[in-house]
């Protein structure tokens, strides 16, 4: 008799964002039409509040609970604590031969990205990375994205010491998946909400939760190195130039430098002036910094993300990355190689022209640029507090 083939590795489906409601639909919409699926569920809202309380655990199906649990605080942490828990338990359910598909529902402000890289990096013959998805009520993106509180003020925080807003998750929450699942409110969303959704993230897949083929769309797989080098700020997938039912999406590129203290002073403006701003740039006193550019509700987080590879001798080329090589091949410049000003924001009533006019105004002058590089090192070091806050 020939061997008993094994059990094929169980499929799990990430399911997250700040949109709860859509979150459930979502999550329910899979139970009732994949036979066999189970919810995994950690709930971080006590743990996150109170100081020592562990994190709560739901198993559920279609027909209801099959067990709950918790777990313990990982170094005070409750996201830390969600990460140990996870993979035993998905790994309980495939062993249990009975479950098809496992859902991981992560709790409001847990990202994505995380929770994937902790499934990917257990990826083999019992686990298998399906899919990763963010719900989303279209109506709501807008009121989301331009909500600047901290999520400890809303409820959200998922530690005493997450110190992230509500608007910034939500952009991270909202980009990162390859499939969206829409799911409306009690308000409808109208044209503008849509095509706003889809200028923010004109590469996904939109699935709304009463799809025929909706389960299908969310488990088609899904590929975590292809999610970083979509998402590293040296090479990241940016959305192009859009405009339509009220939303803008602008796209400005230049290859001159900033002046620091030009684009300090402009800083609040900038970040005011679009729902979501992001991308890449460079500053004449820092010309070998790639510096990364990222706003949602009116906060920037700007920060190096390393050397731009002009910035580098060519024996270093060979231990970067295949993508971000090819992605500064397509964009060489033969005097800043691949050094570049490439910034987009998107919004409803985006005043385009002012803007353009204000970017431009931030850059070196035609006599600056011409007093060349060892004068730009001697600008006004107006960055330093931003990137360097500890020798500032």
């Amino acid at each position: 008799m020939g061997a008993y083939a094994s059990a094929p590795p169980l499929p799990v489906v990430i399911v997250g964002g700040l949109h709860s409601d859509a979150r459930r639909a979502a999550v329910d919409r899979l139970l009732t039409t994949v036979p066999g699926s189970v919810v995994l569920h950690h709930d971080l809202s006590e743990s996150a509040s109170t100081p020592g309380a562990p994190v709560r655990r739901v198993v559920r199906e279609a027909g209801g609970v099959l067990d709950t649990g918790e777990t313990p605080l990982v170094n005070n942490c409750a996201c830390c604590a969600l990460r140990e828990d996870l993979i035993p338990e998905l790994l309980r359910l495939a062993a249990g031969g009975t479950c098809r598909l496992a859902v991981v529902e992560l709790w409001d402000s847990v990202e994505p990205k995380a929770m994937a890289e902790v499934v990917h990096a257990h990826s083999g013959d019992a686990l298998r990375l399906a899919g990763v998805v963010t719900a989303v009520d279209p109506a709501l993106v807008l009121p989301y994205l331009g909500n600047g509180d901290d999520l400890a003020e809303a409820g959200l925080a998922a530690a005493t010491t997450d110190q992230r807003t509500v608007a910034d998750t939500f952009a991270r929450q909202l980009e990162y998946p390859t499939v969206l699942a829409l799911a409306e409110g009690e308000e409808a969303a109208d044209d503008t909400d849509r095509e706003l959704l889809t200028q923010l993230h004109p590469t996904a897949r939109q699935v709304p939760v009463e799809a025929e083929d909706f389960a299908a769309a969310l488990t088609g797989g899904f590929s975590v190195a292809q999610a970083a080098d979509r998402q590293h700020p040296a090479c990241a997938l940016l959305p192009q130039e859009a405009d339509a039912d009220g939303v803008t999406t602008l796209v400005w590129k230049r290859r001159r430098p900033f002046h620091p203290g030009r684009l300090y002073a402009a800083l609040e403006e900038l970040c005011c002036a679009a729902a979501r701003s992001r991308g890449r740039f460079w500053l004449a006193d820092r010309p070998d910094t790639l510096l990364a550019w990222d706003c949602a509700g009116g906060a920037l987080c700007v920060e190096g993300v390393g050397p731009w590879l002009a910035a580098l001798p060519d024996a270093a080329w060979d231990m970067t990355p295949a993508v971000r090589r090819a992605a500064a091949a397509l964009d060489w410049d033969p005097e800043h190689g691949d050094r570049v000003q490439h910034l987009v924001f998107t919004s409803p009533d985006l005043d385009r022209d002012n803007l353009v006019a204000l970017l431009d105004s931030c850059l070196l002058t035609d006599a600056e640029y011409a007093a060349g590089h060892s004068v730009w090192k001697g600008l006004s070091p107006a960055f330093d507090a931003l990137l360097d806050p500890v020798a500032s």
